[in-house]
């Protein structure tokens, strides 16, 4: 576990894949991050989550007033979360966005589709990053929290991405799981005190997760 800043008010680490934020409904005595934390730095108060099957940045309050106001950021949409993923496919297009009303949790799979009639408002900016033969390198922003949103908008937008059979991919040989990486994590902060958004000193901070071994050999494949 990357630990990649820590004070009295924050915790932000690097996730790896595999590892759930939160306990398993179906499996409460798997291991999840946010337990695994707590047994060293005591008491964290969870603000966001990321797919168990996705790597990448989380932020973690240390204390109530903190989480509050993190929350807070979250719930206006003022955070901003940068993700890459490798998709199957090329796109024609440098930048898109797909603002395809979504419906999470649906059949025995629990997937997140497409659903305009049912589905709650959601929106994810793609851009093509690196082309390769038969795969690209996106950056997606998504600027609301849905259920593996980047997931089913790429593949709405018909570039699943490599290694996602939950989402139009067959399985793939170079990962074992959806590519995709939360990859920075922006808001306001002040450092050393209380964070509410409009005190003295608060300013926006970003933090950087570095890619896991298995995301850079897939990219060290596709994009050499």
């Amino acid at each position: 576990m990357e630990i990649l800043f820590i004070d009295e008010n924050v915790l932000v680490v690097n996730k790896p894949a595999g590892l759930a934020v939160l306990p398993d409904g179906w499996d409460p005595a798997t291991p999840f991050l946010t337990h695994i934390l707590e047994q060293e730095h005591g008491r964290v108060w969870t603000v966001h989550r990321i797919d168990k099957v996705t790597s990448g940045v989380l932020v973690f309050a240390r204390n109530p007033e903190t989480h509050r106001d993190l929350s807070l950021q979250f719930e206006r949409h003022e955070v901003v979360k940068l993700y890459h993923a490798v998709a199957i496919g090329v796109p024609a297009w440098e930048d898109r966005v797909a603002a395809h009303p979504l419906r999470s949790g649906v059949g025995h799979r629990h997937r997140t589709i497409v659903d305009t009639e049912y589905g709650k408002s959601a929106k994810t900016h793609f851009h093509v990053m690196r082309r390769g033969a038969n795969h690209a390198l996106l950056q997606a922003e998504p600027t609301t929290g849905r259920t593996h949103q980047i997931r089913a908008h790429a593949y709405a937008l018909g570039f699943p991405l490599l290694g996602d059979p939950l989402y139009g991919a067959g399985p793939s040989p170079l990962i074992d799981r959806p590519a995709l990486h939360a990859c920075s994590l922006r808001f306001r902060y002040a450092a050393g005190k209380s964070i509410e958004p409009l005190a003295a000193g608060a300013e926006l901070v970003t933090f950087e997760a570095p890619y896991p071994a298995d995301f850079l050999a897939v990219l060290d494949q596709l994009f050499a």
